[in-house]
Parts: C-alpha cells; sequence; structure tokens
C-alpha cells in the first residue's frame, strides 16, 4: 500500500498539471484570437461593448472551452513531458531502480483524478451559470432570435391533462389551432379549443380567441362558446421558444427536475437534456483513461522523438472528442439508449487504453 509520494511522484505530478494547464493557455489564446476574428462583425453591428464581450462572453467562453476539449489538453500533457522523459532515458532510469511501470502509473492517476473532479466540479457547478451568462449573451450579440419551426405540438401538461397546437409563431408568440384536453381513464372529460392562443405576459398566460368548450363531466354534455377567453396552464413561451443548447446553463438539480417535466410532456427535446446530463460525468471519467493511453503511447522512446508520439496522441484524442460527437447520434436515431450512447466512447478507449498498457515497456 502506498503511504506517501516519493520524489519522482511529486516531479511527474508537478510535470503533469503544469503542463496541462500550459496547454490550455496556449490553445485558449489561439482559438479566442480567431473567435474575435470571426465574430467582430457581429459585435460591431449589434453594438456589444468591449466589457460585455470580454467580461459576459469569453469570461464564460474560457471554462466552457477547457472542459470541452480536456480529453486534447490531457493527451498533450501527458505525451509531451512523457516523451521528454522517455528521450531523456529516465524512464529507463525509473525502472532500473526498481520502480516497476505500474508502480510509476501512480502519480499519473493521481493526477488525472484530479483533473477528473476539477472537470466534474466546473460540469457541475461552475459552467451552468457561466453558459447562462454567454448564452444570453450569444442571444443579444450574435444569434439571431429563435424561432421554434415546429409544426403538430402535443404535450402533456399533467397526468390527464394535454395541449395541442397546429403550429406556434416565436416572433409574436401565438398558437393556431389550440386545443386543451382533460382525459380520465379512456374519456374525455372536458375539451377545448380555440381558432387562436396569445401569450399575454400582463397575466402569464395565455389569450384564447373564438374558443369552443365541450365539457363531459356531468350526464349531461355542456358546450361554451365566445369570442375571449384567458387561461392559465402549466405552459410558457418560455418552454416554446426554448432552445436545445439552453440545457447547458442548467444545474444538475434544474437539468433533472427538466429531464422529469419532458418525459412527463412527451417532449421530444429531453434527447438533449438526457446528452447533456450523462455527458457531464462521462467526460471527467475520460481522464483516467487518456492517462494511461497517452502515458502507454509515449514511454517507449522512439526515433521520430516526440514529433511521432505527438502527432499520434493528437489523433487519437481528436478521434475521442468527435466519437463523443458521433455516439449522440445513435441517440437521435433511437439506435441506443442515452446512457449506453454516451458511455461507449470510454468503454471502447478503455479496450485500447488497456492493451496498449499491455504492451508498454515494462
Amino acid at each position: 500500500m502506498i503511504s506517501r509520494f516519493n520524489i519522482i511522484d511529486k516531479y511527474i505530478i508537478k510535470k503533469f498539471i503544469g503542463t496541462y494547464f500550459f496547454a490550455i493557455l496556449i490553445f485558449i489564446g489561439i482559438v479566442i484570437i480567431f473567435d474575435v476574428s470571426e465574430k467582430i462583425d457581429n459585435f460591431v453591428e449589434k453594438g456589444a461593448s468591449l466589457q460585455a464581450i470580454v467580461v459576459q462572453y469569453y469570461g464564460n467562453f474560457i471554462p466552457y472551452f477547457m472542459n470541452m476539449f480536456s480529453p486534447l489538453f490531457i493527451f498533450i500533457a501527458v505525451i509531451f513531458f512523457t516523451s521528454k522523459l522517455a528521450s531523456h532515458s529516465e524512464i529507463v532510469a525509473i525502472l532500473a531502480g526498481g520502480i516497476s511501470f505500474k508502480r510509476m502509473l501512480y502519480p499519473y492517476f493521481i493526477s488525472a483524478l484530479g483533473i477528473a473532479i476539477f472537470s466534474l466540479v466546473l460540469n457541475l457547478f461552475v459552467i451552468p451559470p457561466a453558459n447562462r451568462v454567454r448564452l444570453d449573451f450569444t442571444d443579444k450579440y450574435i444569434k439571431d432570435k429563435f424561432v421554434n419551426t415546429n409544426r403538430d405540438i402535443h404535450l402533456q401538461l399533467s397526468p390527464g391533462n394535454y395541449v395541442y397546437m397546429e403550429t406556434f409563431n416565436s416572433w409574436s408568440n401565438i398558437a393556431s389551432k389550440f386545443t386543451l384536453e382533460t382525459i380520465e381513464g379512456h374519456k374525455i372529460v372536458s375539451k377545448l379549443t380555440a381558432e387562436t392562443a396569445i401569450w399575454d405576459t400582463t397575466f402569464g398566460g395565455w389569450k384564447l380567441y373564438k374558443y369552443y368548450i365541450r365539457d363531459n363531466s356531468s350526464a349531461i354534455q355542456k358546450i361554451t362558446q365566445g369570442e375571449t377567453l384567458d387561461t392559465v396552464i402549466n405552459l410558457t413561451v418560455n418552454d416554446l421558444n426554448r432552445r436545445d443548447n439552453i440545457v447547458e446553463s442548467y444545474n444538475y438539480t434544474e437539468l433533472n427536475d427538466l429531464i422529469r417535466t419532458q418525459k412527463m410532456r412527451g417532449d421530444k427535446r429531453v434527447i438533449y437534456s438526457q446528452i447533456e446530463k450523462h455527458t457531464r460525468f462521462a467526460l471527467p471519467f475520460s481522464a483516467f483513461i487518456l492517462t494511461l493511453i497517452g502515458v502507454s503511447l509515449s514511454a517507449r522512446k522512439r526515433k521520430g522523438g516526440i514529433g511521432i508520439n505527438m502527432g499520434i496522441g493528437l489523433m487519437l484524442s481528436f478521434s475521442y472528442i468527435l466519437f463523443l460527437r458521433f455516439s449522440q447520434m445513435f441517440v437521435h436515431v433511437g439506435a441506443l439508449p442515452v446512457f449506453i450512447a454516451i458511455w461507449v466512447p470510454n468503454m471502447l478507449y478503455a479496450i485500447i487504453a488497456l492493451f496498449l498498457y499491455r504492451i508498454a515497456p515494462k
């Protein structure tokens, strides 16, 4: 049982963490330069102030970017300094000194644990509120107003209560062919239909025009109709105008509540919420897998030096990020459950990591 760090452990941890954050700083600087050049016209055209750009957008963009490309930074950090150790024959000296390759991995995994916890804290506590500010800035100064283009909207507001809209216009907040039904068992207790429904901010509800109500709650059917009717239901324009990526701004509790609500309503956008939830845990866990791959690849001294190891590492890290994004498509097409699809990249790369570990120099 390992009770304390030795000098080599401290040296590797220091190099790992230091190189990791150094890689982050370098890449963030490059990305911000390209991002500014791409969005400068939007900033000028829509009158974004320098303080808003720096504080509201890029100040909250940095943690989001750090976490999204954390696998890449881990690979770069591990491969860069481990390749240097190998090229200077330091790994040979470590192994010759009686330290096994397995024992040498200990400080690497301690560092990976620290990065995983750091990433998880970002995912659960830092990035959601930062994304809320960043996405608000994006909607105001970069993207056009969201337009809901869905037709034939069917939602369950609560058990037995259903709403239907043939169309909904995000610009005017007007729904056409509005229907509200209450069903008990197999019986329609009441049905309210209206030609149009307009969201009214004065009372936080819907104003119905040319409505028709059929009430079957008693033995005698009761029919009511009129020109206008104010009604409040468990559905607001925010629910209909929500961008798919808005889930990035929800903390863990809010995300779970949203998933429960969307499942109950039969909202197909629940997929985005579930993907976001599982990704927040799958991404930090990848730190261990990618660290093992990086060490196993770069521990052997190669003729091509660091360049070959860096090339292989960049290829694997980018393939992991792309595979993580691609695996989400299996969820959208209904081929795999969310949990399995999001964790498939980790499972596959864990197998690759174990294979590389077995053939790594001992």
